[in-house]
């Protein structure tokens, strides 16, 4: 597939995400999954993430305490590496993650704090792997 907010979308996931995710999301999607991947990469990130009026850090915030609501563990793992590389600190997803729990209940927040430090650990091992290779 290829169009702009495709291509657009493409670039901002990678960014966010990292290129060895996206890549192996799009390498092992088949006929039945293609079409989600597609999706996903243009509709979401192309179409929204794409959009000027909040910056990638913001979109991050905003994911990570909506993630946390849905109790969506995967997905939560995952945009807590991306609002990283967006330049979140360890302190703000803290902060993030507390106000999920006065809002949305204390066992969505301690399921995220725990997936976080989860996060924050595969984080370290990967840039300790990239330093030492």
């Amino acid at each position: 597939m290829s169009n702009e907010k495709y291509e657009q979308g493409l670039k901002i996931r990678t960014q966010v995400l990292g290129e060895a995710y996206v890549k192996r999301s799009i390498e092992n999607a088949d006929d039945f999954t293609r079409p989600l991947q597609e999706m996903v990469t243009e509709y979401c990130w192309g179409h929204v993430w794409g959009r000027e009026g909040l910056s990638l850090k913001e979109r991050s915030m905003i994911n990570l305490a909506m993630i946390s609501a849905l109790n969506r563990p995967h997905e939560l793992k995952l945009h807590v590496r991306g609002a990283l590389r967006n330049g979140l600190t360890r302190e703000q997803i803290r902060e993030i993650l507390l106000q999920v729990g006065i809002y949305c209940g204390v066992p969505a927040a301690v399921d995220s704090f725990r997936l976080a430090r989860e996060a924050f650990a595969e984080a370290e091992a990967d840039a300790d792997a990239e330093a030492s290779s």
